[in-house]
């Protein structure tokens, strides 16, 4: 099937799906039970996947990445069901208003559609996408990375049986198996069918679909996330946050990638908190005054370490001067997903909220808390780094438009 035939097939789904009210939990229910019955289809696919990538010298963080486990595959199921228990956004009424003229308006929830999801080597993202877009009544066109074809194959063919069983066309999720850049570079300009496309990976991933893409984009994922630690900091507190924002799982995009110390803290930070991300064998890339606390045994900052997502045990580590150096590094580095200040300072907890233009900013907690889930959200599509209706974690109610709904009794203008 072409890619314009896929976007007429889900352009009809949508239209079902738009009016498909209860029947669209039965579908959830349905995948969240076929994905936990059929676990042994997914695991063999995976294994396929993960021997290729072996062969293929796939680095250790990106090889979690692409790993499903009973667990992951029960927690995707979980996913799934907790969508289905959500309130249904569609119809739900926004705002309304009686106008002088008698008019009666509501602005009420609505379907956006179609939407295509561009993701990389996260098999568990076919499920959390097309969970969320059927809740909200839109069809999904999924387009994953070669690198988990085999895995996306198999929980595509799961879902679209288990949403047909529940009385809904299969077409409502649908996979695209060319897995060449082709396929990415139609996506972005298949106009008239996509309503949105929502690229799901690394900053080049990203940068490539917004920069290439002819219908509307949502930008989700690039995360150069920071932790600022304070002159005022706990410093046991500091390293325990940043031993989980960086180890917990680094190939993750609300993993962070450097951290900002104050000068008047860093003699007596440093040292432990290197001490605990050695427990993980965490390569340190240092400012020359990380260099003169640490020792030789860092590696030598250089700029381009400040901008990147490595989604791997390194990190960058830079000592500031003060407060405002660090929150400027930030607002020049940052990709605008998750920073986080450790301090007992209440002024500057609320001052770093302040100023740090980003969508999740933490005063002493982990970044890794950026998620669908731990927000209750739910599972999530991605976590949006622009400004439009969408920011942050994207759960249901992300996926929705909204349209005006008017009465009147004869009016005329």
């Amino acid at each position: 099937m072409t890619l314009t035939e896929m976007g007429q097939a889900a352009k009809q789904a949508a239209a079902e799906l738009a009016l498909a009210g209860a029947k669209k939990d039965a579908a959830l229910r349905a995948i969240a039970n076929a994905l936990e019955n059929q676990e042994r289809k997914l695991l063999d696919a995976n294994e396929l996947d993960l021997k290729l990538a072996r062969q293929s010298g796939m680095r250790p963080a990106m090889l979690d990445r692409l790993t499903l486990t009973h667990e992951r595959i029960a927690g995707m199921a979980k996913g799934v069901r907790d969508v289905a228990a959500q309130e249904d956004p569609i119809g739900q009424v926004v705002e309304g208003s009686v106008r002088p003229n008698g008019l009666e308006i509501r602005r009420v929830r609505v379907p956006l559609g179609v939407i295509g999801i561009i993701f990389e080597a996260r098999p568990n993202v076919a499920a959390d996408a097309s969970a969320l877009c059927l809740k909200a009544g839109n069809a999904v066109i999924l387009r994953g990375g070669k690198e988990a074809i085999h895995s996306n194959t198999a929980c595509a063919e799961i879902m679209r049986a288990a949403v047909e069983s529940a009385g809904l066309p299969e077409d409502c999720i649908q996979l695209v198996q060319d897995t060449t850049h082709a396929s990415a570079d139609a996506m972005m300009n298949l106009t008239g069918y996509l309503d949105v496309l929502i690229p799901r990976g690394g900053r080049g991933l990203i940068r490539h679909v917004t920069e290439n893409a002819h219908v509307p984009v949502i930008q989700t994922g690039a995360g150069n996330c920071h932790v600022y630690v304070d002159d005022s900091a706990d410093i046991d507190m500091a390293a325990n946050i940043i031993y989980n924002a960086k180890t917990s799982r680094p190939s993750v995009c609300n993993a962070i990638e450097t951290i900002l110390v104050h000068q008047a803290i860093a003699k007596q930070a440093l040292p432990v908190i290197a001490a605990r991300l050695a427990e993980k064998n965490v390569e340190l890339r240092g400012c020359p005054r990380t260099r003169r606390i640490l020792g030789e045994s860092v590696v030598p900052a250089a700029e381009e370490d400040w901008e990147t997502e490595y989604d791997d045990y390194i990190l960058a580590v830079r000592v500031v001067d003060s407060m405002e150096q660090a929150l400027a590094h930030i607002a020049k580095y940052s990709t605008g997903h998750s920073e986080c200040i450790v301090t007992n300072s209440y002024d500057h907890a609320r001052l770093f909220q302040q100023r740090v233009d980003s969508a999740a900013v933490y005063v002493n907690a982990s970044t890794r808390f950026t998620d669908g889930g731990e927000f209750g959200l739910g599972a999530e599509i991605g976590i949006s780094t622009q400004k439009l209706h969408a920011r942050g974690p994207m759960g249901v109610r992300q996926l929705t438009s909204t349209k005006f709904l008017i009465m009147g009794n004869g009016q005329v203008r």
